[in-house]
């Protein structure tokens, strides 16, 4: 057998480490399993075939200096950290041209239609269904004036395979009852799924692998070495390995591991947070819950429930903001949530690209190069669907999507 290596297990990790097996390949993942900082873990387990609208607009790009963090916004930027977001600034700016923007959402529309059927797909071939609910989400007001501009929004968007749908009287009553009496109105949107369980969910996912003969390697990818046109891996230990087919897939750290192929990549780490509490999830449990007024979305997972906010361009390892928890911390209260005691805090990096589109191709390099990075804040999303496209370029198949769009060689 043919052998790849996927570095990263996170979501899109583990998806195309399945499909490479599935395709033939004898596949291993190298990760340093330290899960509990990746972005993988810590988002709100919302499968968002519904944003199909690149996050690099003219419209955010207005938006912005209300919505920042220093006056009540979900949008912080560190001085600290003014040499990597400036420049990751100035590549969003160019992306966001009302040309690049109609580009942008035309691929990624195209990607996001695929992305349910994928994890259909996914759940079925490892048994992992159970952890898959596909019953929408909600998105909520607390004002007239905000709930008027909000329902109009969704009602007459273009949300690509999703329905919005106005949210019934029976449906209001509930949201009020769970929520403080403080949603005053809400849409649901359909077709939209949640998976219910991260940790299982992945899990089931590498379970199948190893069945199927894969294995995961606790390891940590040095570099990535290029020798005569193929690549090869070098691990911290000294030890090097040289597969077939080499896959990062390997969040924020991606981008230096890249950079002797692909020179740079302006990765940056977009960080989220998250406060969460144990609670067992109820037979009749709400699909998740977008706060708009809050820039908040609310998910009830298997035994937890998660509050989860902010978007901070920052480093990797720059210090925690804890005014970013004790805020979301602030909401929970507010909407009448168990928040007070015993409440556990996360912080993670979201990689992002400027024109926030995800990189799906071959290296330039090395044609057993390959990477599936940059998935922003649709990284569970889409990570069945990378995973089969990944697995089809590895075989020399054509991939069902157009691939061109996703091409690190944009950014050079």
């Amino acid at each position: 057998m043919k052998t790849a290596v996927v570095i990263g297990a996170g979501f899109v990790g583990a998806a195309c480490a399945w499909q490479l097996q599935r395709a033939g390949f004898q596949t291993s993942i190298i990760d340093p399993c330290e899960a509990e900082n990746a972005a993988s873990w810590g988002n709100a387990g919302h499968i968002a075939i519904e944003q199909i609208d690149p996050l690099a607009s003219i419209a955010n790009v207005c938006n912005l200096p209300r919505r920042l963090f220093s006056l009540g916004g979900p949008v912080g930027f560190s001085l600290c950290d003014i040499p990597h977001w400036l420049p990751f600034g100035l590549r969003l700016l160019a992306a966001s041209t009302p040309k690049r923007f109609e580009h942008g959402r035309r691929a990624l529309s195209g990607l996001l239609a695929q992305a349910m059927p994928a994890w259909q797909r996914l759940v079925e071939q490892t048994n992992t269904a159970e952890h898959l609910q596909m019953d929408g989400h909600y998105v909520a007001w607390e004002s007239p004036q905000t709930a008027a501009r909000g329902k109009r929004h969704w009602l007459e968007a273009d949300i690509g395979e999703a329905r919005a749908q106005a949210a019934s009287r029976d449906e209001i009553v509930e949201l009020r009852q769970q929520f403080n009496q403080r949603p005053i109105d809400a849409v649901r949107i359909h077709k939209t799924g949640q998976i219910i369980d991260l940790a299982m969910m992945r899990n089931g996912i590498t379970a199948a692998l190893h069945a199927q003969g894969g294995s995961i390697r606790q390891a940590r990818a040095e570099t990535i070495a290029i020798r005569e046109g193929k690549a090869l891996i070098k691990l911290y230990d000294g030890t090097s390995i040289a597969p077939d087919i080499i896959v990062v897939a390997a969040g924020i750290s991606s981008a230096e591991l890249l950079r002797s192929s692909e020179g740079v990549v302006p990765l940056i780490a977009e960080r989220g947070y998250h406060v969460e509490v144990k609670s067992p999830r109820l037979a009749n449990a709400l699909p998740p819950i977008v706060f708009e007024d809050r820039s908040i979305i609310i998910t009830p997972f298997a035994s937890t429930l998660r509050i989860a906010g902010f978007t901070e361009f920052s480093q990797q390892d720059s210090p925690p903001d804890a005014r970013k928890w004790q805020a979301l911390s602030r909401h929970a209260i507010a909407l009448g949530l168990p928040f007070e005691h015993d409440a556990s805090q996360w912080i993670g990096s979201r990689p992002t690209l400027p024109d926030y589109l995800p990189a799906v191709g071959r290296s330039r390099a090395a044609s057993n190069l390959l990477y599936a990075i940059g998935h922003q804040h649709l990284g569970v999303t889409l990570a069945a669907i990378t995973g089969e496209l990944v697995a089809a370029l590895a075989a020399g198949k054509s991939p069902s999507v157009d691939l061109s769009p996703f091409n690190l060689r944009r950014f050079q």
